[in-house]
């Protein structure tokens, strides 16, 4: 079986290479996209298992992204968490809005992170 595979979406390197640390641990193959344009261009030519999302990038934002990936039948599969820095409950709804499974405001505990990817994981396979 196929390790399953997580794309990290964020413009800030040290946020990339602590996820990307902690998904390679837990066996987890890992894409990187450092703006929502490599994102959108991710998503296009592979499929992933989830998406672990930021909002705030300077060219395309996740709400895009994730609009994007919700919109193609042959992604449905991908389980896309928010980690963002705007907790304000607009944001939250129109992480959710935009088709989200999972909103965490920044900073989240990885942990806590690692336990919902597990979970999303599962979910997907049952």
């Amino acid at each position: 079986m196929m390790p399953p595979h997580i794309l990290i979406v964020d413009d800030e390197p040290n946020i990339v290479m602590s996820l990307e640390f902690l998904m390679r641990k837990a066996g987890y193959s890992v894409s990187i996209a450092r703006n929502g344009t490599e994102a959108l261009e991710a998503i296009d030519r592979t499929p992933f298992d989830v998406v672990l999302l930021d909002i705030m990038m300077p060219d395309v934002d996740g709400y895009q992204v994730c609009r994007h990936l919700r919109l193609r039948p042959d992604r449905a599969a991908a389980r896309v968490i928010f980690l963002s820095a705007k907790s304000k409950e607009a944001d939250i709804q129109k992480g959710y809005e935009a088709g989200a499974d999972l909103y965490l405001p920044k900073p989240f505990s990885t942990r806590q992170l690692m336990d919902k990817v597990k979970e999303l994981l599962a979910a997907g396979h049952s």
